[in-house]
């Protein structure tokens, strides 16, 4: 070879080497290059490639089941159950039509309703879309036999919710559904699927992370159109069942509460003051939880939700009322609080009062009690009483303080969702909401539990229950325990929290506490609350609402009076609505539950050993 150029010039041999050596790095550097990309990130393209081409099936977890505090037999179980998925690309679209009119009639369902789980824009995939759900395993069985008919259909099992107490209850335990694009907005980085079942009120709701376990997945090899390649190319991650749900609720305690309430439109609060459990909870009009997972049941469905009368509301804790006389015990506490009206110091009750261009008349003498100490007040719910001290001698800020004291105003915390405050109303609150100024009247409404007061029945149970408890309040909860699906091992007990503790003297919640028991031997309830199998003590109250002969009827109550250990003492809330036909039950439900509690009887032995006639039975269970 010449070492002169093409201009005839000599070649500078340095030259040549420096570009057999750059030629030389890039060939080594290109080597080491591809050898990392085959040996050492091979492994992780070919995991990725494996992913890739990998196939994921959901496989529902079971739900945990619930049981009352006894836990004796479920409340709620699941049931097997099926659901049809149906592979779209594997369905020929000259097909369709006879398909879904086939499969349709075989499942009992509407082709919409089939058609319409997969849009025109899926018909290309390989991969499974869920079209039916809640399908019985003879469905299942007829399909199979003609699968010929059915190209690209399969199933799975898909648990399904069994509620086996339908009355009451179904407030305190709600029910399950599938979740809606809502619910996964806000539920996605809580590892929720598009998918899933979730709780949809009640504890099934609020516990939903509790019950419903981890679904598991299955994993298959699939072609780049999502058709599986390898049969024996599968793996499973097994799904871990949710845990078991223990409840403070009674289950006898709750149907005879149910029982005692009848089909009035109303509530039953049955609480355990030294601890907050809830042993029974009563709403009524309820509904069946099992309509919510039943796809033949729609039309009953939306009967529930179109219902005027709101069988899905939960009266206890998601309906407010003004609550009468019986908020004269919170009165009580702060008249002897204050001290600036001696509590034997008498009052002449003349039947009304003239306040204003308005005359106040007692409601439940018209004719007046004559002179009243705080004790005789308490005992025959006079009006005049309360309306003279609280507006002469103790005022609306005090009165709202109390109120408050009490826990009026505000939630509970009790873990159900859905809870309302009540409502504590203020001169200042008046002023901005009508533009009007707080007057002696306003006063006076308040001092007897009307106007614009307004408490739940769970939050009236919590009032009582600071009483019984001489001034502090636990948290009520419906949650017992948590324990675990496989072997029934205790998870977790709830321990008994306390809410608030009032500032109100020991010896003053005592004297209410006895004057409220005089409400049962000598007053308003002492022909109608006297339970035979302890001592009860408590409040009526009668709440007008602007009708002529309807009201809300209230009685709130407590015993035994004279245990010595708040642990053994139950606090019991009846409520009826003005809705109802007028009749003074809510006394006699009270009695009821209390006999029954504590003599250990069924609604119908309690009622026999009380002597209630048969023909209250009958007004009870007369509904318009």
């Amino acid at each position: 070879m010449s070492d002169l150029n093409r201009s005839g010039e000599p070649v500078d041999p340095r030259r040549l080497v420096v570009l057999s050596a750059v030629f030389s790095l890039l060939f080594l550097w290109y080597s080491g290059y591809l050898l990392y990309l085959q040996l050492v990130k091979g492994v992780e393209f070919k995991a990725k490639a494996a992913g890739i081409s990998r196939q994921t099936t959901v496989i529902p977890a079971q739900r945990g089941e619930i049981y009352d505090r006894t836990m004796s037999i479920p409340l709620v179980l699941n049931n097997e159950s099926f659901a049809v998925d149906l592979i779209p690309a594997e369905l020929p679209a000259a097909l369709r039509d006879t398909f879904f009119s086939k499969l349709a009639l075989i499942l009992d369902r509407q082709q919409d309703d089939l058609r319409k789980r997969i849009s025109p824009s899926e018909y290309h995939l390989y991969q499974a879309i869920e079209i039916a759900e809640s399908v019985p395993y003879d469905k299942v069985a007829s399909i199979a036999e003609r699968i010929d008919e059915f190209p690209g259909v399969a199933w799975h099992v898909k648990p399904k919710r069994n509620y086996l107490e339908t009355g009451s209850i179904a407030h305190v335990i709600g029910y399950v559904g599938n979740i809606t694009r809502e619910e996964y907005k806000v539920l996605y980085n809580k590892g929720y699927g598009t998918g899933d079942v979730i709780g949809k009120s009640g504890i099934e709701k609020q516990y939903d992370s509790i019950l419903r376990g981890k679904d598991g997945r299955e994993y298959r090899t699939v072609d780049v159109k999502g058709r599986k390649i390898l049969q024996s190319d599968r793996m499973i991650d097994p799904p871990i069942p949710g845990q078991n749900i223990v409840l403070t609720i009674d289950r006898k305690i709750q149907l005879v509460a149910e029982k005692a309430l009848g089909p009035r439109m109303g509530s039953v609060v049955v609480l355990k003051p030294a601890t907050g459990e809830v042993l029974a909870m009563v709403s009524y009009p309820w509904y069946n939880p099992n309509l919510f997972g039943d796809v033949n049941a729609s039309k009953e469905y939306l009967q529930i939700l179109n219902d005027p009368n709101t069988p899905l509301l939960n009266r206890t804790i998601q309906s407010s009322y003004p609550p009468a006389s019986t908020f004269k015990a919170v009165m009580a506490t702060g008249i002897l609080g204050e001290g600036k009206f001696p509590a034997e110091k008498k009052v002449l009750c003349p039947g009304e009062i003239s306040y204003g261009d308005r005359i106040f008349r007692c409601w439940i003498k018209r004719p007046g009690h004559g002179y009243l100490d705080l004790r005789g007040a308490i005992a025959q719910s006079c009006d005049v009483y309360f309306w003279t001290v609280m507006r002469d001698y103790v005022g609306i800020e005090r009165m709202v303080s109390y109120a408050r004291d009490f826990g009026l105003g505000q939630i509970s915390g009790i873990d159900l969702p859905g809870e309302l405050s009540g409502f504590v109303p203020t001169p200042k609150w008046k002023e901005n909401k009508f533009h009007e100024r707080w007057l002696g009247g306003d006063t006076m409404n308040m001092s007897i539990g009307q106007g614009y007061m307004l408490v739940t029945p769970l939050q009236l149970a919590n009032v009582y229950a600071l009483i019984v408890n001489g001034g502090v309040v636990y948290k009520p909860h419906v949650l017992k325990e948590v324990r675990d699906a496989a072997n029934g091992a205790l998870v977790k007990r709830v321990v008994p929290e306390a809410l608030f503790t009032a500032p109100f003297d020991k010896e003053d919640i005592r004297l209410v506490r006895s004057y409220l028991r005089e409400v049962v031997t000598t007053g308003t309830a002492r022909y109608s609350a006297p339970a035979k199998a302890v001592q009860v003590a408590g409040k009526t109250g009668t709440a007008e609402v602007g009708l002529a002969d309807r009201w809300h009827s209230w009685f709130v109550g407590f015993g035994p009076y004279d245990a010595k250990d708040p642990e053994d003492v139950i606090v019991v809330v009846v409520m009826t609505e003005a809705s109802n036909p007028w009749e003074w039950w809510t006394p006699f439900a009270s009695a009821i539950i209390f006999q029954s509690v504590f003599a250990d009887q069924t609604f119908e032995e309690a009622v026999d050993a009380l002597g209630i006639s048969n023909a209250a039975i009958e007004r009870r269970n007369k509904v318009e």
